[in-house]
């Protein structure tokens, strides 16, 4: 048949020309665009956890359920990030970062699909957690890409664009949220990380494979087990781990416990405490900028932590002291959310990237864990604050805080530098 050499040659010849296109618009890790797609990566997992809290009402009285049943979609989606991470990690570090990005991208898409067209609180609940497991992907596919191209002070440049978009997106994702519940119902929080994930499937394919790839490996659960008891027993990953761990459990105490001392102790309505909390959020862009002069300075990973350190446990002493007196200023409390949001900036991108610094192989493995701890800090934090909060203080609030400063500082202070001046030695 005459007319086959000719779509043969067309085919080719539109293959040839799709490939120069991917070449010439190939995302370079000193472009302004590899930063925009770390922001990107690290946001999208963390908007699926917020987002929907304007919505759980609305959910509720669709499906048949109670806003608190409802509310077991938020425990469906951290259950299945946390248990994605721990396979992620490994999984990337065998077979490649894109991969693991692109199976969880098309995962989240589908599950959000599910999410939009669930009938019952069970089916909700089932998508939720795909949907979490497929968010995963991408959150920790930004940490490992920074640890694969990035040292020094350039990786914790570069690990500022996460923080720095993991920290911002709670801040905003319920007003994303609310808005769209007013255009268009409750499923449509879920278009969210439709679009999110569709983006990350196009720019990635833009992306050059990141990890040093070793053919001959082999995934095995013996394995697997082996790099992860490697990553908790190295006392440099391990203290810095727990530093940035502890650190965001002070983070999520003022992110619970504000909201409980602005609406239910001083009777702010929603939308003015949400201008008030907006001011965190300038405060952890402010870290990260800082964070990243200081470190093109020729600031060291150590004094950073230690200036955070220094900052959020003054502020969290100066908010116990009020409490325990009884004082309920709301400008002294404004100033911790501010002071502790920056504090973040500067501990988090340095202490996670002291994380992932001694063990660059098994960086996937790192990061899982390193995730994963944070997390669970995390909701422990915030848990501690909301079942201790008496109803007319913000001494659970103070308490918690400063006790996860401590920790911080033990973490650093105890374990990381001790054994960051052994390995110079």
């Amino acid at each position: 048949m005459p007319g086959l050499p000719c779509c043969a040659e067309a085919a080719a010849t539109s293959c040839d020309i799709s490939t120069m296109v991917v070449l010439i618009l190939r995302i370079r890790p000193s472009s302004s665009a590899f930063s925009v797609l770390l922001a990107l990566l690290s946001a999208v997992p963390t908007f699926g956890i917020d987002m929907i809290l304007p919505t759980l009402s609305a959910t509720g009285a669709a499906l048949g359920a109670s806003p608190g049943e409802v509310g077991l979609a938020m425990s469906a989606y951290l259950l299945g990030v946390g248990a994605a991470l721990l396979v992620y990690g490994p999984v990337s570090d065998r077979f490649g970062r894109k991969p693991v990005v692109l199976f969880g991208c098309v995962l989240l898409i589908l599950a959000s699909i599910g999410c939009i067209f669930a009938h019952s609180l069970g089916e909700l609940l089932a998508y939720r957690t795909l949907q979490g497991v497929g968010a995963a992907a991408p959150g920790i596919g930004a940490v490992t890409i920074v640890r694969d191209l990035f040292e020094g002070a350039a990786a914790r440049a570069k690990m500022s664009y996460v923080v720095f978009a993991v920290n911002i997106v709670p801040m905003i994702a319920p007003t994303v949220g609310a808005a769209l519940l007013q255009l268009g119902g409750w499923q449509t929080v879920y278009l969210v990380p439709i679009g999110g994930g569709s983006v990350l499937l196009l720019a990635m394919r833009f992306l050059t494979e990141t990890a040093r790839l070793d053919p001959a490996a082999r995934l095995r659960p013996m394995t697997v087990i082996r790099d992860y008891l490697r990553v908790l027993t190295h006392p440099v990953c391990l203290g810095n781990m727990l530093c940035n761990a502890a650190a965001a459990g002070a983070v999520f105490a003022y992110i619970s416990g504000s909201s409980l001392f602005f609406i239910s102790l001083l009777g702010l309505s929603p939308g003015r405490y949400g201008l008030i909390f907006g001011m965190s959020s300038l405060a952890v862009m402010g870290g990260t900028v800082v964070n990243t002069r200081l470190s093109a300075g020729g600031a060291s990973s150590g004094r950073l932590i230690e200036l955070g350190l220094f900052l959020s446990t003054a502020l969290a002493a100066a908010l116990l002291v009020m409490a325990l007196e009884g004082g309920t200023s709301s400008v002294l409390v404004v100033l911790v959310m501010v002071g502790v949001a920056l504090s973040f900036g500067l501990i988090s991108p340095n202490a996670t990237s002291g994380a992932l610094q001694p063990v660059p192989e098994i960086a996937g493995s790192a990061s899982a864990v390193t995730l994963f701890v944070q997390m669970l800090a995390a909701a422990a934090s915030s848990a501690l604050v909301a079942g201790l909060f008496d109803g007319h203080s913000a001494i659970s609030m103070a308490a918690v805080m400063g006790s996860f400063c401590l920790l911080a500082i033990a973490a650093h202070f105890g374990v990381a530098r001790p054994a960051e001046r052994a390995c110079l030695a």
